[in-house]
């Protein structure tokens, strides 16, 4: 059975991912900083799905319990993992200039460092199993930031990297995709005081929405999944010079297939070909 692993797995989105992949057959792991919260979810989806369901509590900004993450996910502890979602993020309400130091490194530690780190530690068995996928979680704000937001950098940034990756890995069985999502309605805003809109507003997604929509672009072999017609229509006129760039970076990435088809051609033609006797000189 394969194994996904979802940071922030305790609520929101990551929930909503964990519960999708388990009612699909996945055994989980789940990641977040709070044990208590991952308990419970992980209990209610072992009742509700019949899976294997391990929790990892860690905190995605100290390099030590990074560092846990990522054996799990190179496979130095536990099985090999199919499918990561990237999903912890951080936000900093603060204008830049006024947000203190510690928040602003938070935002990068957790957003790009743990992405990055995660990512790196995942892909190579996933290439070697030539199976796999890798999910980053990004944002709208990675487009169109708002003002002094240090948050949108780093969303711009994973997208970036996202497309980077995806381009490096047609012909392998891996897949890479990042999720451009607007608002989406979880208790974290709720926690944070902000409002999250009137029901049925189109600027607002469901988790489960979003998910559905990210399943269903990786069907398609798309590296970029876009939730709610609104956010989905200006996608669409910002990325036209991407999608044309994008396609460039996947022809260039293709020499990785190409590589690969010719020294596995080389093997077995020496495997086909005897040794010749040595002549006397």
């Amino acid at each position: 059975m394969s194994t996904a692993l979802v940071t922030g797995g305790n609520t929101g989105l990551g929930a909503a991912f964990a519960r999708r992949l388990a009612a699909e057959g996945y055994n989980l792991v789940l990641v977040a900083r709070n044990r208590e919260r991952l308990e419970a979810v992980a209990a209610s989806i072992r009742a509700g799905h019949g899976v294997e369901v391990e929790v990892l509590p860690a905190d995605l900004e100290v390099p030590a319990e990074r560092v846990m993450v990522e054996r799990r996910l190179a496979g130095t502890i536990g099985g090999p993992v199919d499918v990561l979602v990237n999903n912890a993020g951080v936000q900093n309400y603060e204008v830049f200039d006024k947000a203190s130091p510690a928040a602003l490194k938070a935002e990068v530690d957790v957003n790009i460092t743990a992405v990055l780190q995660l990512t790196r530690a995942a892909l190579p068995g996933m290439l070697d199993r030539g199976r796999g996928t890798v999910v980053n979680v990004a944002s709208f704000a990675g487009y169109l930031g708002a003002p002094g937001s240090s948050y949108s950098a780093s969303k711009a940034w994973v997208l970036s990297f996202t497309d980077s990756v995806a381009a490096s890995l047609p012909g392998t069985g891996v897949q890479a995709l990042a999720i451009c999502a607007g608002p989406i309605r979880t208790d974290r805003h709720a926690r944070a005081g902000r409002s999250v809109g009137a029901p049925g507003s189109p600027l607002w997604s469901e988790p489960a929405d979003v998910v559905d929509r990210c399943l269903n672009d990786l069907r398609k072999g798309r590296s970029l999944s876009v939730s709610g017609w609104i956010h989905r229509t200006v996608v669409n006129v910002l990325e036209l010079p991407r999608r044309s760039l994008r396609t460039v970076a996947r022809l260039a990435g293709s020499g990785r297939e190409q590589q690969a088809v010719r020294a596995r051609a080389a093997k077995q033609s020496e495997a086909r070909t005897p040794n010749s006797p040595s002549r006397p000189g």
